[in-house]
């Protein structure tokens, strides 16, 4: 380019005085030529006046070269620097993703779902009185760590069992395992941080509490198996899922109260039933296609008249269950609340829509939300009323832990 402008200069230097000489001032016409580095030339007259005569492209061409070559060196830095903290952010998030997506954290209706049984289980364990609101509250907020910790480990667990069929179905087939995002050494290593964690919150508790929460990790291995070879799937959940209804009350007491938590542990053992049935609908033709077993399959076109029985097996259960601790109406009045969602659902359930599955799943939320208000509604005079016999009085070796205590 720089060839050219001084090849275009001598072609048309002649002309282009002679253009000047008639065209311009006799001041401006008697002109001495300069050249430019760039090959531009410059014109310079009597009074020592600069004339340049340039085309549009190479003003262009000048132009662009000051715009790249002018932008401050601190505004470059301080560019490279946003780059790294932005890559360094999403570094860390994608490392972390898939492990929230492993342990469904990213997905809390499990969470709630495991959880509520618990603090049923707390709140009719408060009833007696003979422990303070604090401690109370402080056991609630250990189940609902130990619930967000056990709910992981439990789904980390099925997908170390299931990666295989999870790869068949659509819902699952991009699953942290499937997709490879997570390898199975670093699973099993996520899975055994998860389970030292929920033990640390499991020995805060007493020693008859320690020994029924190890009790159940016998189920919490096997149940993502279970529907491998039986065609009841949904019953195993159910009873690894709603052993917090037998934890919550001995955690407070000491001792496991048979007439209140064995009606409540099938209550919520048969509303799991219930809302997994309704979830498993989703997957039922994945299901059949592959050979996996699920009640949604095995009741078949008699899932609505199956799922209300499930319904009238939980009912009969809370009434028991508030029958032994002596609740008053306001807990009957929220299992008429209960028995008016759960029939709504199973009346307009379309098994064969996965999205209104999905939404009528999540829905059971509210539920667990229902009862629990119903046992504090129920059990607050009953609960003031036992705490006039024992406050200050308290026996705190109840809840004395097994380890730390």
């Amino acid at each position: 380019m720089l060839n050219t402008g001084l090849r275009y200069t001598k072609m048309h230097f002649k002309p282009l005085l002679r253009i000047t000489s008639l065209h311009l001032p006799k001041q401006i016409a008697n002109v001495q030529r300069l050249s430019c580095l760039c090959g531009q030339p410059y014109y310079k007259d009597q009074k020592k006046v600069l004339h340049r005569v340039h085309s549009t492209q190479s003003d262009q061409r000048r132009q662009k070269v000051v715009i790249e070559t002018s932008t401050p060196k601190i505004v470059i830095e301080k560019i490279k620097h946003d780059k790294l903290g932005s890559s360094l952010s999403l570094n860390w998030r994608e490392k972390i993703d898939p492990y929230v997506r492993l342990a469904r954290w990213d997905k809390p209706i499990g969470v709630y779902l495991l959880y509520f049984p618990c603090s049923w289980s707390i709140a009719l364990g408060s009833i007696p009185g003979n422990v303070d609101l604090t401690t109370s509250l402080y056991t609630a907020g250990l189940f609902l760590a130990g619930a967000g910790l056990m709910r992981g480990a439990g789904c980390t667990i099925n997908d170390l069992w299931d990666r295989d069929v999870d790869a068949m179905v659509e819902r699952t087939k991009n699953r942290p395992l499937v997709s490879g995002a997570i390898s199975q050494s670093q699973a099993i290593g996520f899975l055994a941080l998860q389970l030292s964690l929920a033990l640390g919150i499991l020995l805060q508790l007493n020693c008859y509490s320690v020994v029924l929460g190890a009790s159940s990790m016998l189920l919490v291995v096997t149940y993502p198996l279970a529907k491998r070879f039986t065609r009841y799937p949904q019953v195993c959940l159910g009873a690894t899922f709603n052993w917090g209804t037998l934890l919550g009350y001995t955690a407070l007491q000491g001792h496991l109260a048979m007439d209140v938590c064995l009606p409540l542990y099938t209550a919520a053992l048969a509303w799991t039933v219930l809302y997994d049935t309704i979830y498993a609908h989703q997957d039922k033709i994945d299901d059949s296609r592959i050979g996996v077993k699920s009640t949604a399959l095995t009741f078949g076109e008699h899932t609505k008249p199956a799922l209300s029985c499930a319904l009238l097996l939980s009912l009969a259960g809370f009434s028991m269950a508030g029958y032994a601790a002596e609740l008053g109406a306001l807990y009957y009045m929220g299992l008429g609340a209960y028995a008016g969602h759960a029939g709504r659902q199973i009346y307009t359930l379309n098994p064969d829509n996965p999205e209104d599955c999905a939404n009528k799943f999540k829905s059971n939320a509210w539920v667990g939300l229902i009862i629990l208000m119903g046992i504090l509604g129920g059990g607050y005079s009953k609960y003031i009323e036992n705490r006039g016999k024992f406050r200050g009085n308290e026996d705190v070796s109840l809840t004395k832990s097994c380890v730390f205590g």
